[in-house]
């Protein structure tokens, strides 16, 4: 037995040497087990244990007695105890999920303040065949088959998950190692316990004696298929952005279904922070949505709005508008820069002689490249005082006639023509000189304020990428 958890300790790297390493020790049987079996192999790299418990004011005088045999059974070892007292009944909500978050947040704290280094928790395979079949039956992807990790990156590690609880209790009865039994583990209005007591029982016994380690091994192949997706999802990394994910339809619809999901769960999270409760029928609308001929389309999905505008799906949080707008009017000099509000670019003014100026430049489809336009600036001029400049936003009904159009046309009808979706529009900077527009974002100067051959100074309006950091200022 010592072997095999020694084994595996070492096949997922769970300790390095000299780590302190705090064992989570309910009572039960389980968790004495790994106090036990990590006191023996401990020395092999150098470990510093300790104990750790929460009451969780759940079962009274029984949860009192719990914590009581665990502070004595530390103190036999000479092991330091992290002790927390919790009343997780009047948190309300699932009892169980707060429990869980209890420990969970105890276990952060003693990592993240440096007080130890891993938290090792006695999950067995028993565990981690209920939490598949759990799972296998609400209808979980391969992410929620992977079951309990062996390692996770928050520190915690489970050396005990090839090891089934019935053997445990085996081997502490023929050393009369005395545990703890939690009476809470026999209640049938648990869902977990009535699948341990009922039906993993009824299923070893009519159609596999060894469903446990079937459904570990399941775990342990889709946690393998999953790391490799997430290697190939680093390829091609998203950008970690709370309010927006915008995805090409192309890399959708022209990819493998298993890739495409898989993206689609990647970008949800970075917007949400999890992709809980994004299930099946969720995913696949988005994926529905990317292979339609159809370019507009909309949803809801828990804690998400997903649109379609033509060539890009955006994931937005819940109840995000659609065209949401940040106006922004800027009095602007030249030479002078505004950065835009919650964009990451600038707009520099500067006058050059017609000899010094930049070629005309405009990356349409490169939004993060540089653009330059240039606009005759004797026309703003006209041998009077400076011309009053305002950098604004777009808003419905401006319109003006482009270089090499013969009529004015509504920006709207340029946004179409260019395919840009909603929800960048309303966020369209504009340069306007005594209330006339000149000059537009992608679409470039006002016919009338257009360079000839006999511009002698430009009005350079060049826009460049930043770093967001102050998204609402000016320089």
């Amino acid at each position: 037995m010592l072997d095999r958890v020694d084994e595996f300790i070492v096949r997922y790297r769970m300790f390095e040497a000299g780590q302190r390493v705090g064992v989570a020790v309910s009572g039960g049987a389980d968790s004495v087990f790994l106090l036990h079996a990590l006191r023996e192999l401990s020395p092999r790299w150098d470990l510093w244990l300790s104990v750790i418990h929460i009451e969780h004011g759940i079962r009274g005088a029984a949860s009192i007695a719990d914590a009581e045999f665990v502070a004595q059974l530390a103190a036999n070892f000479g092991l330091p105890l992290h002790f927390r007292r919790a009343d997780v009944p009047a948190i309300g909500g699932n009892l169980e999920e707060a429990a869980r978050n209890v420990r969970q947040t105890f276990y952060g704290e003693l990592i993240t303040s440096g007080t130890l280094d891993r938290v090792a928790t006695g999950h067995t395979r028993s565990d981690q065949a209920e939490t598949v079949l759990y799972r296998i039956l609400r209808g979980s992807g391969l992410t929620g088959l992977s079951g309990i990790l062996p390692v996770t990156n928050e520190g915690l590690v489970r050396p005990l998950l090839e090891i089934d609880r019935a053997e445990i209790e085996v081997w502490l009865r023929d050393r009369n190692i005395a545990w703890r039994e939690d009476e809470t583990n026999q209640d049938r209005t648990y869902a977990r316990n009535r699948l341990r007591h009922d039906v993993l029982p009824l299923l070893r016994k009519e159609f596999n004696p060894q469903l446990d380690a079937a459904l570990s091994n399941l775990a342990t192949l889709a946690r393998d298929e999953e790391a490799y997706w997430d290697s190939e999802l680093a390829r091609q990394p998203l950008v970690p952005n709370l309010q927006s994910q915008v995805i090409a339809v192309s890399e959708l619809a022209k990819v493998p279904p298993a890739l495409a999901r898989r993206r689609i769960r990647q970008a949800a999270e970075m917007v949400r922070g999890d992709h809980r409760h994004l299930d099946f029928a969720h995913v696949e609308r988005v994926l529905e949505m990317a292979r339609s001929i159809n370019g507009h389309d909309r949803f809801q999905a828990p804690g998400l709005d997903v649109c379609r505008s033509f060539d890009l799906i955006r994931l937005a949080p819940g109840g995000a508008a659609l065209d949401e707008t940040c106006d922004f009017s800027f009095a602007v000099q030249v030479p002078g820069s505004v950065e835009l509000p919650a964009s990451g670019t600038r707009i520099t003014l500067q006058v050059l002689e017609k000899s010094a100026a930049v070629p005309y430049r405009q990356a349409a489809t490169e939004p993060c490249a540089t653009v330059v336009n240039e606009l005759d600036w004797q026309r703003f001029r006209g041998g009077r005082s400076a011309p009053s400049l305002v950098l604004r936003n777009w808003r419905p009904g401006d319109q003006y006639r482009r270089v090499g159009q013969p009529k004015s046309d509504k920006i709207k009808f340029f946004f179409q023509e260019a395919r840009i979706p909603l929800w960048e529009r309303g966020n369209w900077p504009i340069i306007t000189c005594n209330e006339t527009i000149v000059w537009a974002r992608r679409f470039g100067a006002a016919a009338e304020f257009a360079t000839g051959p006999e511009t002698r100074s430009v009005l350079q309006v060049a826009e460049t990428p930043y770093e967001l950091s102050n998204p609402a200022g000016r320089l």
